[in-house]
């Protein structure tokens, strides 16, 4: 089952905000044995990956269809080859280990089939990509007919994960897991400098430096998956917060009742001691201080298939899950101009109570606060 195909938009450009560096590959990988790994998709997670391991001091081949993508690898140390043959014969260390970052859907599929002709018994293919986890599974009962090992990985960190780390939810044997795991605790970001949980015992465990074996191969992903659903939940839930502010001098209110609020200073308070801070925060709060009216964005927001998935997993198990599910549709309502819905809508109302459509206006209504001078960047 793939995700929805992405659209072709413009990206605005990341934040300068960098959140702090959790733990730095050369100081939490002292004492990891060193490995032999292959790379399939640079972009902007697979080559981060690749770098965050040779930083650490690990061998990466890599490989991109792009065959430019792999130049800037090539000096800082990785060996780019230009096939999937050149990897597997360039991987001289036994047993194999091949890591693919690629989008989910038919190129992650194809990529796992060429190499199941290509690498050897008890060789490991590890999909780090955000794949279907009864997709895992079935890969999984696939190659073992062959003595392939197969290990999926949810990886959490996008693009701020080669300072940082990443978060890993690992499904697989546990053979195969405890094999690759001096690749999982170089590329996690460390304990850190995050206040350890009480009760935990004297003992750091992988949890606690952030990454997990989950089970079985398909539980890292199912579990990566409802950790995106939350996603969804969590900023939808901080998109509306900061919608109702930014409209509370709407002249739909009574006068006394309007106020005209710095969005970009409350972001910023509630990033300090209060019970609704995170990362998702601290990313918004640095929009806003750039840009108080976000203009760089259209608003048109994509979903890459987990919260579909995670909606669809809590159906299969009769749970109730209003608020992911309410989350998807919303980022569904951010594609459409009106709708047949719309009109539907609009003629029962019409129907009930003979309430006419309000003319749409020629103009968007335009912001009608001014950011402050010290929001912006």
């Amino acid at each position: 089952m793939s995700p929805p195909p992405d659209r072709e938009t413009t990206s605005p450009r990341l934040p300068s905000f960098l959140p702090p560096c959790q733990a730095c590959p050369s100081t939490f990988s002292r004492g990891i044995p060193e490995m032999q790994i292959g790379v399939i998709g640079l972009g902007r997670m697979g080559g981060n990956i690749a770098r965050r391991l040779m930083r650490a001091g690990h061998r990466c081949v890599v490989y991109d269809r792009n065959p430019t993508a792999g130049e800037a690898l090539a000096i800082e140390g990785a060996i780019v080859v230009r096939s999937l043959e050149g990897m597997v014969s360039s991987l001289t260390e036994r047993p194999r280990a091949i890591w693919l970052m690629l989008p989910a859907g038919k190129i992650t599929e194809d990529t796992i089939h060429e190499l199941e002709g290509l690498v050897q018994a008890e060789d490991i293919l590890i999909d780090g990509g955000n794949a279907f986890y009864k997709d895992d599974i079935r890969r999984a009962r696939h190659l073992a007919e062959k003595g392939i090992r197969y290990v999926d990985c949810g990886t959490s960190g996008g693009v701020w994960g080669l300072d940082r780390g990443y978060c890993m939810m690992i499904g697989g044997t546990k053979e195969a897991v405890e094999h690759l795991d001096p690749i999982f605790a170089t590329l996690a970001p460390g304990l850190g400098d995050i206040p350890r949980t009480p009760g935990l015992g004297e003992a750091v465990s992988r949890a606690e430096r952030g990454y997990i074996h989950t089970g079985p191969a398909g539980s890292g992903h199912f579990v990566k998956m409802v950790h995106n659903g939350i996603e969804y939940g969590l900023m939808q839930a901080y998109a509306e917060g900061f919608d109702i502010l930014r409209n509370k001098d709407s002249t739909e209110l009574p006068e006394d009742e309007r106020f005209t609020l710095n969005i970009a200073e409350i972001a910023e308070v509630w990033r300090r001691g209060s019970v609704i801070t995170s990362w998702l925060l601290d990313l918004g709060a640095a929009a806003l201080a750039r840009d108080p009216q976000l203009q760089e964005f259209s608003g048109f927001v994509q979903d890459s298939g987990e919260g579909r998935w995670t909606v669809q997993a809590a159906i299969e198990e009769s749970v109730p899950a209003d608020v992911l599910t309410a989350s998807l549709f919303a980022r569904f309502r951010t594609r459409m101009e009106l709708h047949f819905g719309d009109k539907m809508l609009s003629a029962m109302r019409f129907g009930f109570g003979g309430h006419l459509e309000a003319k749409p206006p020629i103009v968007p209504l335009a912001p009608t606060r001014a950011a402050s001078s010290d929001a912006g960047e």
